[in-house]
């Protein structure tokens, strides 16, 4: 495989995996994690190695290392590698999920920005989903019965309990205190915002079609998807929330030997779910209309992103990232109608986040 964002934890589970089924990996593409990186070099033995920063390279221990955009874009092309796990975070994912495509790859995709700002313009038949929701939805939608509606589930994030109230106090010290589990920065942040699964409900428009998507709280993550069908029945994916299992499907295709450990609904005792609402989480205000509008997702991705950047930086509170996503998507109407438009709507939205005063 061609790994891209070997060192989080989606990257992290695939070598796992690789390892769990001898599977070779051809290509590891990191961020600033080389410590880490130098463990994986020296148990997987990759052809060519990629890091962000130039300054970097001198500490990995490689013969063949390159930094930057261009270098990943490279070495997706020089690899005889026909799967590219793409575990990239933010609209930095969206450029090598084109090249990978480009090249004919079959992509296992945790990096939903790809399809969040362009999903006009990737082909899905050649994606598999590995996020635990997408995968859900796919592993549930393998019969003839006639869908009605998919959802997906939250955890709510880390204000899910807060008074709403204290909301405007919010510090990062307190977004990034997810209640189920740790991840990255950005993600924990967008799950506090509820930005997160209005892009994967996006991404699930793309991956399965024009229908009905819709979201719902489940306070423990065991239910990760639910398929309600056209007879008026309902089924759900029960899993332990681990990121494994949909890599070892992607990887494979099909898996008969145990990934994760089985779920004991009697040691579960009960499930709690709660609707997500406006009040707590405004950006779901534009659910609706931004799946009637897949194309804008371009203008919701930098304004979440540029955002995230202003509220890690202590210039704007945790309340603004959604307030100024809303304005953005106010100001911003049009849709872009090539992945060079994709780009330049990217750059506008974000000067524009970038120069609103709170």
């Amino acid at each position: 495989m061609i790994l891209l964002g070997s060192t989080g934890s989606i990257g992290v589970n695939a070598l796992n995996i690789a390892q769990q089924f001898n599977l070779s990996v051809d290509t590891l593409v990191a961020g600033r994690n080389i410590d880490l990186l130098n463990q994986q070099i020296l148990k997987h033995s990759p052809k060519r190695v990629v890091v962000m920063d130039q300054d970097d390279c001198s500490r990995v221990n490689h013969p063949d290392v390159r930094s930057g955009e261009a270098a990943i874009l490279d070495a997706i092309e020089e690899s005889a590698s026909q799967h590219v796990v793409n575990a990239l975070v933010g609209f930095a994912g969206f450029r090598p999920t084109l090249k990978a495509l480009e090249c004919g790859k079959r992509i296992a995709l945790a990096n939903k920005e790809s399809l969040v700002v362009g999903g006009a313009f990737v082909d899905t038949s050649s994606v598999v989903p590995i996020d635990s929701e997408h995968f859900g939805l796919w592993y549930l939608n393998q019969g003839s019965r006639k869908i009605d509606r998919m959802m997906i589930t939250a955890s709510g994030g880390a204000f899910r309990d807060w008074p709403l109230e204290q909301l405007s106090a919010a510090t990062l010290a307190d977004a990034l205190k997810h209640p189920n589990w740790s991840m990255g920065q950005k993600i924990t942040i967008d799950s506090a915002s509820m930005v997160n699964k209005l892009f994967e409900l996006l991404e699930a428009r793309w991956l399965f079609g024009e229908g009905k998507y819709d979201a719902v709280i489940e306070t423990k993550s065991l239910i990760h998807a639910m398929i309600d069908y056209a007879d008026g029945s309902t089924t759900a994916h029960f899993a332990h929330a681990d990121m494994r299992l949909p890599i070892a499907y992607a990887l494979m295709g099909h898996v008969d030997t145990p990934i994760v450990d089985r779920i004991d609904l009697t040691r579960v005792g009960a499930l709690e779910f709660r609707p997500i609402e406006s009040v707590r989480y405004p950006i779901w205000q534009i659910k609706e209309d931004l799946l009637r509008n897949p194309a804008r997702g371009v203008i919701v991705n930098a304004a979440n992103e540029a955002a995230i950047e202003r509220f890690v930086a202590g210039d704007i509170r945790f309340i603004d990232i959604s307030t100024m996503i809303l304005r953005a998507y106010e100001t911003f109407s049009t849709a872009p109608e090539s992945i060079d438009a994709i780009f330049d709507l990217d750059h506008e939205v974000r000067a524009f986040v970038r120069g609103i005063q709170c």
